[in-house]
């Protein structure tokens, strides 16, 4: 079966067929490049998505990936990067495999087409050519042969006329047979031409055409085998790489396997464990006597003068719970904004001055004036929790509970010793340096190293003074965990009661049960406690319990004192509900609380520590 012989008529339809031929290439090396495309953009996407969803240095996701739920997100993470990459190895083998190679052949397949078509219309317009010159001929013999007769019929006509001269006889009978020489001369000539014809027609036909049509026919057989060998690379650049992406997938598989809930749970509660023992029982107050009903609300400073020691203030839960009180009526009367909130979603921040919440009173004297004459001793006040506003904390982290700081500490011991290891690794080769200059002088001068070596024994001493100061204070704490007895906690409980009196009696002996104030000259007296005292008792409280959480609804710019900035979307804790001014008093961390008004946040309280602050507010009243 060949070309040359089935198809030798066919010239042009095949010039046609092979130019399709071509196109049909170039449809396929077009298809191959916009999936190179496509597996870049899809590689690229998912780079992007593990890139988005990776935790950021120094911020808390960091701390987030302790867990095996998050730590095996993080490696699903990692493996979609590789996963990606294999997309972009399958990009990259195309391109070199199938896309260059192609379009390469191409040009040369073109060029191969253009030449055999070439010779092709080459032999056709010989052929041509030679069937010209045939019919040349044989006009000319055949117009020879007629000029022949008319010359041979006139001269016999001239020949029987008798009134004709031999002259003109004999030049007729000359000119018929010069006319007859010149028609056998073509009929030589047509001969030979016409056998020339046959030959080169022969030769064209069974020879030219089909010696171009078979070489026409293995280019087409060519690019139809290479089509095939791109489309079988096609399929092996995808699986060569299947095997990596199944590992990339069982490296995930083996992530979400590795995820431990109890051990999560554990991380949970070293995480946020704070040591202390839950409060007992609240003790039974009975109001129906005026007389305890006046001596439960009177301050601990009257009880002392009194001689006479409240059993609450030495039970079981008010040496824990009664500080909180105190501090948290305090706080609301120093910081908590006096002027009502601004309308949501967006108004002007309140011109918010902490002259605390306003009183159901309002003809009575506000508390915040009677705590002006008092604060002038002292105007600093960032000692206060709620008004640090993100400030540091102290060195030996007496800020924190008790775990938390033990960990806090053990963290910073460990730091220390390794900045100690590092000291020393430097100092030991620096001694080894000053011993092979001792030795080998030539290469450097020992001297040089001494000043070095002396900062570093510095360092080392300071740092290892550091580790003593730290390792006190995690000793101290450590020691003091596990005596969290009933008599420890109610020696603590009392001791805390006491050191928050003077305070306390500012904050609410003024009042009497009635709500009137009163001036007796003993609690004016407590009134003026030197500001040093003022300040330690606030430093060692513990912050205020949460009753629950809250969702900003709007985004609302904290810009006065006792307010705090928060995002539209973020969550936060509520330590103070709404008390009909419209602010709701929230914390962000242990170091960043304030207040917000209560329309731009959606509150979710805790039942149980909404009915155990209730109870506290009333005992507090």
């Amino acid at each position: 079966m060949s070309w040359g012989t089935e198809l030798w008529d066919q010239f042009d339809n095949l010039e046609k067929h092979t130019q399709w031929g071509i196109d049909v290439l170039e449809k396929y090396i077009k298809f191959v490049k916009e999936r190179t495309e496509i597996e870049l953009s899809y590689a690229k996407q998912l780079r992007n998505l593990s890139k988005k969803y990776q935790p950021k240095k120094n911020s808390k996701e960091e701390e987030e990936y302790r867990y095996t739920s998050t730590r095996a997100f993080l490696a699903t993470l990692n493996e979609m990067n590789d996963y990606a990459g294999q997309h972009e190895v399958i990009s990259e083998n195309m391109t070199s495999l199938i896309t260059g190679e192609l379009t390469r052949y191409v040009q040369e397949l073109k060029q191969e087409r253009k030449s055999h078509f070439h010779d092709g219309r080459k032999a056709q317009q010989h052929i041509e050519t030679c069937w010209k010159q045939l019919e040349a001929s044989k006009r000319r013999f055949e117009r020879d042969c007629k000029e022949a007769d008319r010359a041979q019929q006139y001269f016999e006509k001239m020949d029987a006329d008798i009134n004709v001269t031999k002259a003109d006889v004999e030049k007729a009978r000359q000119q018929a047979q010069l006319r007859h020489q010149m028609a056998e001369d073509s009929k030589a000539e047509y001969s030979s031409t016409l056998q020339k014809f046959n030959s080169e027609q022969h030769d064209h036909y069974y020879t030219h055409v089909p010696n171009i049509f078979q070489k026409i026919q293995e280019m087409e057989e060519r690019r139809i085998v290479r089509i095939g060998e791109s489309m079988k690379t096609f399929a092996e650049v995808d699986r060569k790489v299947i095997p990596i992406i199944g590992k990339c997938l069982d490296e995930i598989t083996k992530a979400a396997e590795s995820i431990d809930h109890k051990n999560d749970s554990q991380l949970v509660i070293e995480a946020f464990k704070s040591g202390f023992e839950p409060p007992g029982d609240v003790d039974f107050e009975d109001f129906t006597q005026p007389m305890k009903r006046t001596v439960s609300e009177s301050s601990l400073s009257n009880s002392r003068g009194d001689g006479k020691s409240e059993p609450k203030f030495g039970g079981k839960s008010k040496g824990k719970l009664w500080p909180f009180i105190k501090k948290n009526k305090l706080m609301s009367l120093l910081t908590s904004p006096h002027q009502p909130p601004p309308p949501p979603p967006a108004s002007a921040s309140p011109s918010a001055v902490p002259n605390g919440p306003q009183s159901p009173k309002q003809q009575k004297e506000p508390l915040s004036h009677r705590f002006n004459e008092f604060m002038t001793s002292k105007p600093k006040i960032h000692c206060f929790r709620s008004l640090k506003r993100g400030g540091a904390g102290p060195e030996d982290f007496s800020n924190l509970p008790p775990e938390q700081r033990r960990k806090k500490l053990q963290q910073k011991v460990d730091e220390l010793n390794k900045d100690i290891q590092k000291e020393m690794d430097q100092r030991d080769a620096l001694t080894k340096m000053k011993d092979v200059y001792i030795k080998n002088p030539q290469m450097g001068d020992a001297a040089s190293v001494d000043h070095r070596l002396a900062e570093l024994g510095q360092n080392i001493e300071k740092l290892r003074l550091e580790v003593q100061k730290f390792e006190g204070w995690l000793a101290e704490v450590e020691g003091r965990l596990p005596m969290r007895t009933e008599q420890a906690r109610r020696q603590s409980g009392l001791y805390e009661a006491q050191n928050t009196s003077a305070v306390n009696s500012c904050a609410q002996d003024r009042e009497s049960p009635d709500g009137s104030y009163t001036e007796e000259q003993s609690q004016e007296t407590e009134m003026k406690v030197p500001a040093t005292d003022f300040d330690d008792e606030f430093d060692d409280e513990e912050p205020l319990p949460t009753i629950g959480t809250c969702k900003a609804l709007y985004t609302f710019e904290g810009q006065n004192e006792g307010t705090i900035s928060v995002a539209e979307g973020e969550m936060l804790y509520v330590i103070e509900e709404d008390k009909g001014d419209g602010w709701t008093r929230i914390r962000r961390n242990e170091d960043e609380e304030g207040y917000v008004p209560t329309s731009y946040v959606e509150v979710y309280l805790d039942k149980n520590a909404k009915d155990v602050y209730k109870s506290l507010q009333k005992i507090s009243e």
